[in-house]
């Protein structure tokens, strides 16, 4: 039995609250991590501030990288078949499928799962939280967790901890970027940034990141963005103009909407060429409407295709492309930012106002 910190969400609006409870062994099926690296993301800051709502107390994180330090009894390999013991460095996302739905049997999708658990909290110390904001977290049978092979920097796996996963899965919902396509990505946080890398990887003839600030748009230009506009310094206007321009007129064969705000559909729609694609990726977390003409969609064949969270593949896939491209790309420098688990909600509050390519929690 051993004390764990963790950061607790006690109630939306509220700072963050440092907890300690008392935390158990390891069951027989389960994993107990130390945590080494915590992901801050955009939706832990939209849960903080109440843009989302989930049961409380809840400990945030869903992003992470730690070290094994219990094995339950039955537990010999990873999620990949890889054999693993007490003090490998592991990388998993704290979802936990039912695998007893129609989403995660038929359709084979636990992305749709709808008895999914994200975040838990046992606030009497039976278990280990399941959020990463802790120094230690706990892995139950059936969540997907995946050994780190030696020669993948930590830092650079984290540094798109959620973001490649989820943008690995929109593109399989798309069916792929086809090699010479023009493609727009609009948002330049880490999502926006793991889909510019990817189409990049892919061979797209054009890849045009619209965001800010300026260090992100640095970054896309680092990860394989031939153009970079920011959107604090243009109008709309001129954006499409420029777009117009890349594309020869045409607009863009695929569209990638990771800024999670309903003004970018309401701008990006109309820059979709003919037959085009446009994807949205950021704007589960963002209410709001925007008018849409429908003939508009059909006289000029052009799809809209949504994409929520991710699946084991994506999470697996991200390893295997940290794994390949971090000595030709600069993936840990996206790490910019690291706090202490006592300093979490100075972490939330920061990525709420965009300054670090990416927060890490530290425990």
């Amino acid at each position: 039995m051993r004390n764990v910190k963790r950061a607790v969400l006690v109630k939306p609006g509220s700072p963050l609250e440092i907890w300690e409870r008392p935390t158990p062994s390891a069951s027989s099926r389960d994993v107990i991590v130390s945590v080494e690296m915590s992901g801050v993301c955009g939706t832990d800051h939209h849960l903080q501030s109440g843009d989302i709502t989930l049961p409380n107390p809840m400990v945030l994180g869903h992003e992470a990288i730690g070290r094994i330090e219990e094995l339950g009894s039955e537990v010999t390999t990873d999620y990949a078949g890889e054999p693993v013991a007490v003090g490998d460095l592991v990388y998993w996302q704290p979802a936990l499928p039912c695998y007893r739905c129609y989403y995660c049997t038929v359709l084979e999708d636990v992305s749709m799962c709808p008895n999914l658990v994200t975040y838990q909290l046992h606030q009497h110390g039976d278990k280990p939280p399941v959020g990463t904001y802790t120094e230690y977290a706990w892995l139950p049978d059936g969540m997907t967790f995946f050994k780190i092979p030696q020669d993948v920097p930590a830092e650079a796996l984290i540094a798109f901890g959620c973001a490649m996963p989820t943008a690995l899965h929109a593109l399989d919902r798309l069916g792929g970027i086809q090699y010479g396509q023009n493609v727009i990505v609009q948002g330049s946080g880490p999502v926006g940034l793991a889909a510019t890398l990817l189409a990049h990887l892919a061979g797209a003839g054009s890849v045009t990141v619209l965001g800010a600030p300026a260090n992100r748009l640095e970054m896309a230009e680092k990860l394989g963005a031939t153009t970079v506009i920011d959107v604090t310094k243009t109008t709309e206007q001129e954006r499409a103009a420029a777009v117009m321009e890349i594309t020869d007129g045409r607009g863009a064969d695929v569209i990638i909407e990771a800024a999670g705000r309903v003004p970018a559909f309401t701008e990006g729609l109309p820059l979709v060429a003919t037959n085009g694609t446009y994807v949205i990726l950021g704007l589960w977390s963002a209410p709001g409407t925007s008018p849409v003409e429908p003939r508009y969609l059909n006289n000029r064949n052009i799809s809209v295709i949504g994409s929520a969270y991710t699946t084991p593949r994506h999470m697996y896939n991200t390893i295997q492309i940290t794994r390949m491209c971090h000595q030709r790309f600069p993936l840990a420098e996206m790490v910019t930012h690291r706090f202490s688990l006592e300093q979490a909600q100075d972490a939330i509050d920061a990525v709420g106002r965009g300054e670090p390519l990416k927060a890490v929690i530290v425990p």
